[in-house]
């Protein structure tokens, strides 16, 4: 099956939200989604390598604001 690879990666990247924990700039998400998905957005310089024994994988700062900014945007009910 065809489909935009750009878009999973964009709504992984939203639903990493839910699970992210740890402090402003140290976050991390559980790594339990797709992982070719999760591989895309590692070669995209978002997380770090998801292939390490760790349960979570670390987020950039700017895949930690992305990843909040998308969730708002897709997730959240209007007010």
């Amino acid at each position: 099956m065809e489909y935009d690879k750009d878009k999973v990666d964009e709504m992984t990247l939203a639903l990493l939200y839910l699970v992210i924990h740890g402090r402003e700039g140290e976050e991390r998400a559980w790594k339990g989604f797709d992982w070719e998905t999760m591989n895309r957005l590692h070669e995209k310089g978002l997380i770090s390598d998801p292939r390490s024994r760790a349960k979570s994988v670390a987020l950039t700062t700017e895949a930690a604001q992305r990843s909040e900014l998308l969730f708002n945007k897709y997730f959240c009910a209007s007010a």
